[in-house]
């Protein structure tokens, strides 16, 4: 028995603001919510309306459910870890004596490596991109650096320094800076010359002026994909791209972890399985790409 007497839905809210408070970014929030927020619809569909009365069983039945709607394997798993971690929150403020998720196992699925852009592929980029300044800079700045779309979509002109960039705090994530190389520096020095007057501080900005928004960078650079001819590749990959050809090069894991933004090196390190042959010694200069 429950030693409260909590409704489903005031349960997820309670969820949510816990994860607030423990300042986890917007995007796990709403990853989270989405994930409960389907649990529930399946428990009231079999007309569960109490906490106590979700079992191992139903659960499996809710995992199977997905299966049947074709999600992927991982999509599964990934739910069934927000399942796991709302029933643990509902344990810790005694809310429920039991977990009924701890005994539900995760689907097994093989880890896609990362998609890394070739020599050939991101030079062939850079060509496609070569009249138009904006984008010529984007694909630079993030074949150089790293950065992740998110936050050059944020990026403000005081960000950029003249041999370095600056990432503001936002939300989970900590500030830091990132060396400017010489690439990054003169693509972005002529996509200045060319940036529209605007009172805008946003360094990427549209036509008019306004922001270039993160969904829009994102619909531009599959254009500019296939343009190039590059097959399968989306914006992140140009990340994945800068990890491994540093890593490649003999980078240092640690040197990596704090510019990349990984919370914790074994995020890093994992890129190291695709990393085809590193030098003896370590260095702690990043690589121009």
């Amino acid at each position: 028995m429950t030693n409260e007497n909590v409704s489903l839905s005031s349960a997820h809210e309670r969820f949510l603001k816990y994860l607030k408070a423990q300042n986890r970014s917007a995007s796990t929030i709403l990853a989270y919510g989405k994930d409960i927020t389907q649990l529930i619809a399946f428990l009231e569909e079999k007309k569960i309306t109490q906490l106590e009365a979700v079992t191992p069983e139903v659960l499996n039945l809710w995992k199977e459910d997905f299966s049947q709607k074709n999600y992927t394997q991982k999509s599964i798993a990934r739910k069934l870890n927000s399942a796991k971690t709302f029933f643990r929150f509902l344990i810790s403020q005694g809310i429920l004596e039991e977990n009924p998720a701890l005994s539900v196992s995760h689907p097994k699925y093989q880890t896609t490596p990362p998609r890394v852009l070739s020599k050939i592929e991101y030079r062939a980029l850079r060509d496609a991109c070569r009249q138009d300044e904006r984008m010529a800079a984007i694909v630079e700045l993030m074949l150089q650096t790293g950065i992740r779309i998110g936050e050059l979509a944020r990026l403000e002109i005081p960000d950029v320094k003249k041999e370095e960039i600056f990432i503001r705090k936002y939300e989970s994530q900590p500030a830091r800076t990132i060396p400017l190389n010489k690439p990054a520096r003169m693509a972005l020095d002529r996509y200045l010359q060319k940036r529209p007057k605007t009172k805008s501080k946003a360094l990427f900005v549209t036509k008019n002026g306004k922001p270039f928004l993160v969904r829009n960078i994102r619909t531009t650079m599959e254009r500019f994909f296939k343009i190039a001819g590059i097959e399968k590749a989306k914006i992140n990959d140009l990340r994945n791209t800068w990890i491994v050809h540093q890593l490649n090069e003999g980078v240092s894991p640690l040197l990596l972890q704090k510019l990349a933004g990984h919370k914790r090196l074994s995020t890093t390190e994992k890129y190291l399985q695709f990393v085809e042959k590193r030098g003896a010694k370590e260095k702690v200069k990043l690589e121009e790409l």
